[in-house]
């Protein structure tokens, strides 16, 4: 069983900066494509970004510019880098793995979630 354990969360000013990890156990991780979404109180869950088990990344459009995702195959974890917070980033982070290594809008694995506040 694959298990994924986010860290990094908090609260920050707007304008701020925050960088999220994700840790994933197993010896696939390099295999895996990785992925970041996020859930605001009262929204459904959206996607934030991707990268594939070839380092192909994909972001959306609220994000783009903003946020970087990255990964450490010899950490087995991936990373979420937020620049230029808005309060609008505001939600729960969750961290997902595909085992298909391709990106995706269905994982087959996800982490508990960390929350990032984005103060005004």
């Amino acid at each position: 069983q694959v298990q994924l354990v986010e860290s990094g969360g908090g609260l920050v000013q707007a304008g701020g900066s925050l960088r999220l990890s994700c840790a994933v156990s197993g010896r696939a991780f390099s295999s895996y494509a990785m992925a970041w979404f996020r859930q605001a109180p009262g929204e459904e869950r959206e996607f934030v970004a991707a990268i594939s088990w070839t380092n192909n990344t994909y972001y959306a459009d609220s994000v783009k510019g903003r946020f970087t995702i990255s990964r450490d195959n010899a950490k087995n974890t991936v990373y979420l880098q937020m620049n230029s917070l808005k309060p609008e980033d505001t939600a729960v982070y969750y961290c997902a793995a595909d085992p298909t290594g391709l990106i995706r809008l269905e994982y087959d694995y996800w982490g508990q979630g960390t929350q990032v506040t984005v103060s005004s």
